[in-house]
C-alpha cells in the first residue's frame, strides 16, 4: 500500500526499475530489490504481457510483503510497491511465499491483481488485499480465518477463477493450540500421524467479501508448500503433502465443481513410499492447461532414495497417471518445485538443486505427453550462483522465470525471460 512519502523512500531504497530503463541485471533479466534487506520467497502471474511478482523483503527481524508490476512480457518493471499496510508484520519463507494472482480486465486495462500472504500479529493470519489499478495501490487486507482464531496457520496458497473469485487454501494448527502440541504424549513411528491429525487444510474464498472458512481434510504435513489452481470450467483444484498410515508423505489432492461449496473426497496421487516421521519442507506445485487437464509435480522419493521430482496428469480429477521421473542436473537433492503451462499446452518445470555445494537453479521441459508417457528436454541451468525457489509464468513467445538469487543476507529477486 502506498502511504505518504513511502514512494521516495521505496524508489531510493530499491533497484530502479522504472519502465524503459536499464535495470540491474542477474542471469539476463531485471533484478527486483529492496536495499538493505534480504529479499526472497518470489511469485508471479501473468496475463498476456503483464506480469506481476510478488515477494517478501525483510530487515531487522521484521518482513514486509512488495510487488512489482512489468507490462512488457518482463523485460522492465516498474518500481516496487508495498502491499501490506501494517509495517513489519509480514511472514515469509521459500515455502511461505507471498502469493500473486490475476483478474483479467476487459479490452486493454490492466488486470485486478490479488495478493495473499502470511501476516504474524500475535497470532498468524492468512490475509488478502486487492489492487484495480495494476498494482499501484492496494485496498484494505482482509482476513480469511475467523478474528482470533488460536494456533498457527500459514503455507498459504491462492487461484482466481474467470469470475474473479479469489480462492485461498492454508495449513492450520489450531487444533494443537492450547496443549503441548502432542509432542509429549506420542511416541513410536506413528507419532507424525496423531501430529498431523490436529493439523488441518483451511479453505476460503473471497469475492465481494472473505466467506467462512472451513477444515477441509485433517491429516496434513504441516510444512510444506500447498497448491491451487483453478480449471477453465471454473473447477478448483487443490494439492498439498498429506500424512498417510505409516507416515507416508503422499500427495493428496481435491476438487471443487461448485466454485468452492463442496469438495471431492480426497484422493492419494501415488504411493512414493517415503516413509518419515517428520516434515519434508517441500510441498507440490499445480498447472491447469485450457483443457482443463491438472500438471502436477512434487519432490519424493524413487527406488527408496530421496531426491527425486515426479510428475503426474490427471484428466478427470479422480485419478492421476502413473509418476515419471523429471530429468534434473543429476545432483543429491532437487528441491523446491514449480510448474507452468501456456495457452499452447506446453509445460516448463523449474526447480533448485545443489552441485558443487552450491545450489544451482534449473528448468527443464516436457516435450512429449504421447501415450500418457512424458518425455522431458535436457535441463537448462539459470542460475549458478545460489539461486533457490524459482517460480514461472507463460508471457508471449516463451515463460518468465523468477527466483531468489545470491546469499542470504544479500539476496536479490533474479528474472529471466526464456525462450
Amino acid at each position: 500500500m502506498r502511504l505518504p512519502g513511502f514512494l521516495v523512500a521505496t524508489v531510493a531504497a530499491a533497484v530502479l526499475l522504472w519502465p524503459g530503463r536499464p535495470s540491474a541485471q542477474v542471469a539476463g533479466g531485471p533484478t527486483l530489490a529492496v536495499s538493505g534487506h534480504t529479499n526472497q520467497a518470489p511469485w508471479v502471474a501473468s496475463h498476456g504481457r503483464f506480469v506481476a511478482v510478488s515477494w517478501g523483503a525483510s530487515a531487522g527481524g521484521k518482513a514486509d510483503v512488495f510487488l512489482a508490476v512489468s507490462r512488457d512480457a518482463g523485460q522492465t518493471f516498474a518500481a516496487p510497491v508495498r502491499v501490506n499496510a501494517a509495517a513489519g508484520e509480514a511472514r515469509v519463507s521459500g515455502e511461505i511465499a507471498p502469493r500473486v494472482a490475476l483478474v483479467p480486465a476487459i479490452g486493454t486495462a490492466d488486470p485486478e491483481v490479488v495478493v495473499l500472504w502470511n501476516a504474524r500479529d500475535g497470532a498468524t493470519q492468512i490475509k488478502i488485499a486487492r489492487s484495480r489499478d495494476g498494482g499501484r495501490t492496494f485496498s484494505a487486507a482482509a482476513a480469511l480465518q475467523q478474528p482470533g482464531a488460536a494456533g498457527e496457520r500459514g503455507w498459504q496458497a491462492l487461484a482466481v477463477d474467470r469470475r474473479g473469485t479469489a480462492h485461498a487454501i492454508w495449513l492450520d494448527h489450531r487444533g494443537m493450540a492450547g496443549g503441548n502440541d502432542g509432542a509429549a504424549e506420542h511416541t513410536g513411528e506413528h507419532d507424525g500421524v496423531a501430529m498431523a491429525q490436529r493439523s488441518g487444510l483451511y479453505y476460503s474464498s473471497q469475492s465481494g467479501g472473505p466467506a467462512a472458512e472451513r477444515e477441509l481434510f485433517k491429516g496434513v504435513c504441516y510444512c510444506c508448500k500447498t497448491a491451487l489452481a483453478t480449471g477453465p470450467d471454473g473447477s478448483v483444484f487443490a494439492a498439498w503433502r498429506h500424512v498417510f498410515a505409516g507416515n507416508y508423505r503422499d500427495m493428496g489432492f481435491t476438487v471443487s465443481r461448485d466454485g468452492g461449496k463442496t469438495f471431492s473426497p480426497l484422493v492419494r496421487v501415488n504411493q512414493d513410499g517415503w516413509s518419515i516421521n517428520g516434515c519434508p519442507d517441500d510441498g507440490p506445485a499445480m498447472a491447469v492447461d485450457g483443457r482443463g487437464a491438472v500438471h502436477l509435480v512434487w519432490p519424493t522419493v524413487r527406488g527408496g532414495t530421496e531426491g527425486a521430482l515426479l510428475y503426474a496428469v490427471s484428466h478427470g480429477g479422480r485419478s492421476f497417471s502413473t509418476p515419471a521421473q523429471v530429468a534434473t542436473l543429476g545432483g543429491p537433492k532437487p528441491s523446491h518445485p514449480q510448474i507452468a503451462v501456456n495457452g499452447s499446452g506446453q509445460i516448463v518445470i523449474g526447480w533448485d538443486e545443489v552441485r558443487g555445494g552450491v545450489r544451482n537453479v534449473a528448468i527443464s521441459r516436457v516435450t512429449s505427453t504421447a501415450g500418457g508417457a512424458p518425455s522431458f528436454g535436457s535441463p537448462e541451468t539459470l542460475d549458478t550462483a545460489q539461486g533457490a525457489y524459482p517460480v514461472l509464468a507463460a508471457v508471449p513467445g516463451g515463460w518468465l522465470a523468477v527466483w531468489t538469487s545470491g546469499p542470504p543476507d544479500r539476496a536479490v529477486i533474479a528474472t529471466k525471460v526464456i525462450r
